[in-house]
């Protein structure tokens, strides 16, 4: 119960500020704990950020992976569910994302667990391409592996981006439908 009240409490400061200009003293308050208290469940403000990203980033798994589990589901349907399920987590979900993206550019340990998230994404992903070409339903191209790293980059990025402007209904859909159409054209061709 105190862990999540200092994640909830870190969740709704990152929404105006920086993970900088939060300090550990605030992350404590919020929870309605000491400081010696928050010490003895999070060692730093940067493993509060990494825990909430964990979070996070399995909910984003489980969306995406959504297409990995289509079964008789059409692929454009399995694809666009997937991609609609992680932009709506990346706007629920967005300060935390972005800070984690932030941190993995001077935080070891947040580098080192994106190249893990990175990883994950990809190996499950070049896994479908290459049981979605063996069934004949995709279509032969790029080696699995590299055409997925690069599937799963544009996705982080272009949801990135989606996550910092003003929230609109239309250039959500507009997004959601280039992606699949992109995803569709990269693995299943024509």
């Amino acid at each position: 119960m105190t862990s999540q009240a200092i994640l909830d409490t870190a969740e709704r400061l990152l929404q105006t500020r920086s993970l900088e200009d939060i300090a550990v003293d605030e992350l404590a308050a919020g929870a309605g704990i000491s400081r010696s208290t928050f010490y003895f469940h999070f060692s730093s403000r940067e493993a509060v950020l990494h825990a909430l990203s964990a979070q996070v980033l399995d909910a984003l798994y489980e969306s995406a992976s959504s297409w990995l589990r289509r079964g008789s589901e059409p692929p454009e349907a399995a694809v666009r569910r997937a991609l609609g399920a992680t932009l709506a987590l990346w706007r629920a979900h967005g300060p935390v994302l972005r800070a984690s993206v932030r941190a993995r550019d001077t935080d070891p340990l947040m580098r080192d667990f994106w190249a893990g998230v990175a990883r994950r994404f990809v190996d499950a992903t070049a896994e479908q391409i290459t049981l979605e070409r063996a069934a004949g339903a995709a279509v032969d191209g790029p080696d699995a592996r590299s055409l997925a790293a690069v599937l799963v980059a544009m996705n982080e990025q272009a949801f990135l981006g989606r996550s910092v402007v003003r929230r609109s209904a239309k250039k959500d859909r507009e997004l959601v439908d280039t992606l699949t159409y992109v995803w569709l054209r990269a693995v299943y061709g024509g």
